[in-house]
């Protein structure tokens, strides 16, 4: 396992790499899109597999653009302020929204025990880093997880939007974190759990990208760019402070992701 503080800076995606908010993520859009599709009589079903294909690591608005797209529906943009029952992208995204957030009110989020462990020893070794996020909710659940202090940079998707950046896998998102924060890219790495994010850091250019195995599949997420794929960022912790470089040629020349 590769020791990350000897990068110049760490940039994590947030649902299902430091949080567990992915499921309620999943759980939000499966509601609203299997009462969505029954209205509209749109087939095939929605899916598990679609929020993994469609909408796992991308702005709110493009996956709500995306999924509609892969049953060939098409509906007005509209604009970020539309209610949620409003029939455009932006009121149907606002509509799971609405979900979400009522989720994380009344139920709040704790970070992966893995996670802050691996943070932990990164702060302890001065290393920078960084969360890149496609929610709005970034802050919002990093505050709810009590981890919003220990980022020197949250980029999400309020600034995303505000700045014109295109939505993983894009690496707009990733490249511009890396900016921000004063550092290389090709010498960074980047962790994410998304087929999108990986994607993004991948074409980003950043030195190792690990993705992180919360149900995707290893090879898939190899397939995507992830030099390296771990079930938990607890298998990483162990590897600070030993001085390990990740072989990332190594493993793109066709060895197993771990």
């Amino acid at each position: 396992m590769p020791d990350l503080s000897t990068y110049d800076a760490v940039l994590f995606d947030l649902d299902g790499v430091l949080t567990p908010t992915a499921e309620v993520h999943m759980h939000a859009w499966q509601a609203m899109f299997q009462e969505l599709f029954e209205q509209w009589d749109i087939s095939p079903a929605y899916t598990e597999r679609d929020y993994f294909d469609y909408l796992d690591g991308k702005k709110r608005y493009d996956g709500v653009a995306s999924l509609l797209r892969s049953r060939d529906v098409e509906v007005p943009w509209g604009d970020p302020s539309d209610p949620p029952t409003e029939d455009t992208v932006c009121g149907i995204g606002n509509r799971k929204n609405a979900v979400f957030e009522r989720v994380l009110r009344d139920e709040g989020i704790a970070p992966y025990p893995g996670s802050l462990d691996l943070l932990d020893k990164l702060a302890a070794a001065n290393t920078p880093v960084a969360v890149v996020s496609s929610s709005k909710n970034a802050l919002e659940v990093l505050a709810s997880a009590g981890i919003q202090d220990r980022f020197g940079l949250v980029m999400d998707g309020v600034i995303a939007e505000r700045d014109n950046l295109a939505s993983k896998p894009a690496p707009d998102v990733f490249v511009e974190a890396a900016r921000m924060l004063g550092v290389d890219p090709g010498r960074s790495a980047a962790v994410e759990d998304a087929l999108s994010g990986v994607a993004s850091a991948a074409a980003g250019g950043f030195e190792l990208v690990i993705g992180v195995d919360r149900g995707v599949g290893a090879h898939v997420l190899a397939d995507a760019g992830a030099h390296l794929v771990v079930d938990d960022l607890a298998e990483l912790v162990p590897a600070v402070g030993t001085g390990v470089r990740f072989d990332a040629s190594a493993a793109t020349e066709g060895e197993e992701p771990a």
